[in-house]
């Protein structure tokens, strides 16, 4: 969430952001939060005016007594001053709430390298690694080739689950746990602490994470429960430290491992079809917490080790750096890797990686301090998949496939299959 002394501050700021995200209804919001903020504090004043003008009448009292005089008059004023505090205070809280909602829904400050945009296609390529290959057969996509070697199934889970399941059958399995062991190995070659992490989270901390009123419609929620399945490992890694001071040892880096489960309300064409974009999938996530000098490096760092993870599995990729308009409502900046798929003919979505500086970190109530008698400071978060296995598999199958269907193991992965290398019918 941004902060309202900030956005008082800097309205003019807020306001060019909000144009470039074409999200300039908000812009009323800007105006209504610093209106109300000016009265909160107004109140704020009186009421420090009314207690301290409790005790001096209190202090008054007791000396007219100890002369003999009459205190009538100022018994009465000290009698009324508490109603006076009372009706500030419910108006003070009634505004503060109004102020908070506000708060909660402004989306964070754009950093400047993001390029203004309406939708992906203003994203902006920042960098191709790889050269596609050159197929001498007719390429195969990805449900072409799991049909032909029988490694999934979505039609018998589309019966028992819903449209957008799948069973993995087979090789494919293996594949799978030999994508996560891989990059949980890879990932902890670079400092980065392994955290299985609850699968659930409640309403409180997954508000910690996102604003449910832009990500709502994509959680599955626990009927008659506080409780909603969690959509990606950054949001209970996030909440590990909700509402704690960091004393010391930044930055800390975690590594999450995790099924997630999102609805994915509104894709259409051949995405609902196959493994692409499905209700429920796993994903390697990297987190971090660090001071706010140092973010914009451990977003490169980021984003360094999904490309280098991809490199290892000779995938050919683009790196894009997202616009305005796609950016969504949490990162101050985000990078997509986009990894080449033969079967689309066309680069899509493997991973995301985003700066959210401290709007994530002031929602959770997330600060550090380098000694107890410093002041405390938000940080600032950041999160970038390393992997989400069902899309990766996916690249794996069609850059790798060969004339009669089957598909080589990418030579990192070998290892991890126990020796094989070429799964086949």
């Amino acid at each position: 969430m941004l902060d309202i002394k900030f956005v008082s501050q800097n309205p003019g700021l807020v306001r060019e952001d909000l144009k470039k995200r074409k999200d300039t209804e908000k812009s009323k919001w800007v105006d209504d939060a610093i209106k109300k903020y000016k009265e909160y504090g107004k109140l704020l004043y009186e009421v420090q005016n009314l207690r301290k003008r409790r005790n001096e009448a209190s202090q008054e009292v007791g000396r007219l007594k100890k002369e003999g005089k009459d205190a009538t008059k100022l018994l009465k004023e000290i009698k009324d001053i508490p109603k006076k505090i009372e009706l500030s205070e419910k108006k003070t809280a009634e505004l503060k709430e109004k102020i908070d909602w506000y708060m909660m829904r402004l989306p964070n400050i754009i950093h400047e390298t993001v390029p203004v945009g309406a939708s992906d296609e203003d994203n902006k390529i920042v960098k191709t690694w790889g050269t596609p290959r050159k197929f001498r057969f007719g390429v195969r996509d990805h449900i072409e080739l799991t049909d032909l070697l029988d490694l999934a199934d979505t039609e018998k889970a589309s019966e028992i689950a819903g449209s957008r399941f799948y069973y993995l059958k087979k090789d494919l399995v293996r594949l799978n746990y030999a994508l996560i062991q891989f990059a949980l190995d890879f990932i902890s070659k670079r400092g980065y602490s392994l955290m299985q992490p609850p699968y659930m989270l409640n309403r409180s901390a997954l508000e910690g994470a996102v604003s449910l009123s832009d990500f709502g419609d994509v959680i599955y929620k626990i009927e008659g429960e506080d409780l909603h399945l969690i959509a990606t490992s950054e949001h209970p890694m996030l909440a590990f430290h909700m509402g704690g001071i960091i004393e010391s040892g930044l930055p800390i880096r975690y590594a999450g491992i995790s099924p997630c489960f999102r609805k994915e309300a509104g894709s259409h064409g051949r995405d609902t079809k196959g493994i692409f974009r499905v209700h429920q999938f796993e994903k390697v996530e990297m987190f971090i917490f660090c001071k706010p000098e140092d973010s914009w490096k451990m977003h490169e760092e980021l984003i360094g080790n999904l490309e280098d993870f991809f490199r290892e599995l000779k995938i050919p990729f683009r790196v894009v750096n997202v616009c305005t308009g796609d950016l969504g409502s949490i990162a101050a900046k985000k990078y997509d890797l986009e990894g080449w798929l033969p079967g689309q003919k066309q680069y899509r979505e493997l991973g995301s990686c985003s700066n959210c500086t401290e709007y994530q970190a002031r929602r959770s109530g997330i600060r550090f301090r380098e000694k107890t008698s410093d002041p405390t400071q938000y940080v600032h978060t950041l999160n970038s998949t390393l992997v989400p296995t069902e899309r990766a598999l996916i690249a794996i199958m069609e850059n790798y496939q060969q004339e009669d269907g089957s598909i080589k193991v990418p030579e990192v992965l070998v290892p991890y299959m126990c020796g094989q290398k070429v799964i086949k019918k």
